[in-house]
C-alpha cells in the first residue's frame, strides 16, 4: 500500500517537484586542506552521530543506535578501514553519498543519514572532509544493519522516495543578504543539518516543509526537539543573539538550565568547536526566520 502511495505520488509530480542540480566548477585542481577538513568535520557533526560512546566503541567506528518511529537506525562505520569501513572508497564515492544520497554499490541511503542537507555543501568542503576523515585512524569494526519496521526496511523505496522529497544541488547564496546571513544559513540548513532534529516529519519520514526548525516530538530516541525559530512564546524570540552564540558555545541555556538529550553532543562535538563568527552568523539567520508556533 506505501508503495502504492509513493508511486503514486511520483506521477503526480511529473518532474516538475525537483530542484536542477546548482553549482560551481570541479573544485579537484583544489590540494584538499586537513585543517579545513577538520573544521568542517566539526561543524558536519560527524563523531558524535558516527561513534558508539555509550559502548566503547572506537571514533567513527560507527554503532550508535538510534530509535526513531520508523525502527532503529545504527551508524555506519566511516573510518578509512578498507573492509569494514570507507577506505576503498574514491572520492567520487565520497561526493556522490554526501551530495546526493547513493552508496557505491547504487542503493539509496535512508535520510537518517541527512544527505538531505549536505547535497547543499560546497565541492571544496566535502573534498576537506573527505581528506580528513581519511587522515584518522582505521577501526575493523562492521557496521551494524539497522533494525527498521515494515514496510522501511525496504530500501527500494528510498528511490520514490528522493523523487518525492528529495532536493538535490549544492546552495546558491541569497544576493540580497549579506555574508553574514549567508554563512548562518549555510551553517544552519546544511554542515550543521539543524532541520534534520529540529523540523518534525510525516508519515513517511520526510520533513514537513511549512513547520522548518520548528520542534519535533518525535526526536533522536523519542525525545521532543524543541522550536528554535523567534517565536515569541514557543520558540527563542526571548532570546538574545548573544544568549543564541553562548548556548553553543557552552550548552547553558538563558534561565540557567542547560542543554539535555542529544543536543549535549552536538554542542560538546561540534558547535562548541566553531568560531565566534559562525556562531553569530548562525543566529543571526535563526533571527531572520518566520516564526513558527
Amino acid at each position: 500500500m506505501l508503495l502504492s502511495i509513493v508511486l503514486a505520488g511520483v506521477a503526480a509530480l511529473n518532474g516538475n517537484g525537483l530542484r536542477a542540480q546548482t553549482g560551481t566548477p570541479a573544485a579537484a585542481s583544489v590540494e584538499p586542506s586537513l585543517e579545513r577538513g577538520a573544521y568542517i568535520f566539526r561543524a558536519a557533526g560527524c563523531l558524535a552521530c558516527h561513534t558508539d560512546a555509550k559502548n566503547k566503541g572506537a571514533p567513527l567506528a560507527g554503532g550508535r543506535a538510534f530509535e526513531t518511529p520508523y525502527g532503529t537506525f545504527y551508524s555506519p562505520n566511516i573510518t578509512p578501514d578498507k573492509d569494514q569501513g570507507i577506505g576503498a572508497w574514491s572520492e567520487d564515492d565520497f561526493l556522490r553519498a554526501l551530495r546526493e544520497g547513493i552508496a557505491p554499490d547504487g542503493s539509496h541511503y535512508y535520510p537518517a543519514f541527512p544527505y538531505t542537507s549536505y547535497t547543499g555543501m560546497s565541492e571544496r568542503d566535502m573534498r576537506d572532509l573527505k581528506a580528513y576523515i581519511f587522515s584518522r585512524a582505521p577501526a575493523a569494526t562492521p557496521s551494524r544493519p539497522h533494525e527498521l519496521k515494515f514496510p522501511f526496511k525496504y530500501r527500494i523505496l528510498m528511490w520514490p522516495w528522493k523523487l518525492l522529497f528529495f532536493d538535490e544541488g549544492r546552495r546558491v547564496e541569497d544576493p540580497s543578504k549579506d555574508s553574514r546571513w549567508n554563512r548562518g544559513a549555510y551553517l544552519t540548513e546544511h554542515l550543521g543539518h539543524c532541520g534534520e532534529c529540529h523540523t518534525p516529519r510525516n508519515f513517511l519520514g520526510a520533513v514537513k516543509r511549512d513547520r522548518v526548525l520548528g520542534g519535533n516530538p518525535s526526536g533522536p530516541d523519542g525525545r521532543k526537539v524543541p522550536n528554535i525559530t523567534p517565536h515569541p512564546e514557543s520558540g527563542i524570540g526571548g532570546w538574545s543573539q548573544s544568549d543564541v552564540t553562548f548556548f553553543l558555545e557552552s550548552g547553558f541555556l538563558p534561565d540557567g538550565d542547560f542543554a539535555g538529550g542529544a543536543m549535549t553532543d552536538v554542542i560538546e562535538e561540534s558547535t562548541s568547536h566553531l568560531s565566534d563568527e559562525d556562531r553569530q552568523a548562525i543566529a543571526i539567520y535563526l533571527f531572520s526566520l518566520p516564526p513558527v508556533e
